[in-house]
């Protein structure tokens, strides 16, 4: 537990602009970040990491180094909930262990993360400018329990076994690998869409592409296409495992957090998810919880999201210092977190 509460009242009118921001947590205090020490971080401290984008949302990154303090890791925590209401826009919050980083908050730094020994005491996506679209790759695997995940922009992610889907903005590519299964392949036809509606309001064009009929767009982001990996057959039985997911309700109608399990096998039907509470999806097989935030919840609901999501890591005994965590408001969820539902619209 912190021996002392954090200052308040630490962020101005800058924390507002669009950008990249980042802060160091130091005597828990958020310390600004100058622009070129973005990405270069102390295993020992903890940081904030704001990408803010407008009207396309804001994502609010907490990044924890391995030998940083769990004083400093709840400072941390309660830093970002202070940001969260000083910026009044919902940022999506995500959890980052050093080593166990997204592709997504890799992708925020184009020239690399480093890590640096110490801390305050001792002293994957293509890059791109304005408001050119984000570019994201996706890859579709299993045969039961298929699923997507964002990987790395690269040609290095690619195998002939697989499906990935390669979202340009107005352009979605559905690639297939010439040894795919045909489950993959109808998977990725139906994320492609839920993108496509969901994501983009009906406003892109989805492309299937097969494997050795790359087309020049394709190229141009990932540049030559080199000899890709061969498939293994057994990695989509153990994606089968690590795809199954669980939905549980938390409350505190009774005076104190309580977990209820809703289902315990997706897809789930998205009816299952009331406006008035907070629901945590456990995909911990795979290394990655998510916390959903009613509109209706009560606010004390929603300030305690990353504790719940911590309490339930320790609960059901995944390993704190590997588990992904992103908490979103109704409204802001993902297409990773809507994959898991039947029907989304």
């Amino acid at each position: 537990m912190l021996h002392f509460p954090v200052v308040p009242g630490q962020f101005g009118p800058e924390a507002r602009e669009l950008g990249l921001k980042g802060w160091r947590v130091e005597k828990m205090k958020a310390v600004s970040l100058d622009p070129s020490d973005l990405g270069a971080f102390f295993t020992g401290d903890s940081y904030l990491i704001l990408s803010n984008r407008g009207d396309e949302g804001a994502d609010l990154h907490m990044w924890i180094g391995e030998k940083s303090s769990r004083d400093e890791q709840v400072a941390c925590a309660m830093l970002a909930t202070q940001l969260d209401h000083f910026l009044r826009t919902d940022p999506v919050h995500h959890r980052q262990v050093q080593g166990y980083e997204s592709p997504e908050f890799m992708s925020l730094f184009p020239r690399g993360v480093s890590y640096k020994e110490g801390g305050v005491e001792s002293g994957f996506r293509k890059v791109q400018s304005g408001s050119a679209p984000i570019h994201r790759l996706y890859q579709v695997k299993g045969k039961r329990n298929i699923r997507a995940r964002e990987v790395e922009l690269s040609w290095k992610s690619f195998n002939k076994g697989d499906c990935f889907i390669l979202d340009l903005g107005e352009t979605i590519l559905s690639w297939v690998g010439s040894k795919a299964n045909m489950f993959e392949k109808q998977k990725a036809r139906e994320i492609s869409m839920l993108i496509r509606d969901a994501d983009k309001h009906g406003k892109a064009r989805i492309f299937d592409v097969s494997e050795g009929e790359e087309t020049p767009e394709m190229l141009q982001v990932l540049g030559p296409m080199p000899e890709l990996k061969e498939s293994i057959p057994e990695e989509d039985t153990q994606a089968d495992v690590s795809n199954c997911a669980s939905l549980f309700k938390v409350s505190d109608a009774t005076g104190r957090m309580t977990l209820t399990k809703v289902s315990e096998k997706s897809p789930f039907g998205k009816d299952l998810l009331v406006r008035d509470d907070c629901f945590i999806l456990d995909n911990g097989a795979n290394g990655q919880i998510f916390v959903w935030k009613g509109s209706g919840a009560n606010p004390e609901e929603k300030k305690e999201a990353l504790k719940m999501a911590e309490n339930f890591i320790e609960q059901m005994n995944y390993p704190r210092m590997k588990t992904q965590v992103k908490i979103f408001p109704q409204g802001r969820e993902t297409m990773i977190f809507k994959q898991f539902f039947k029907d989304w619209d």
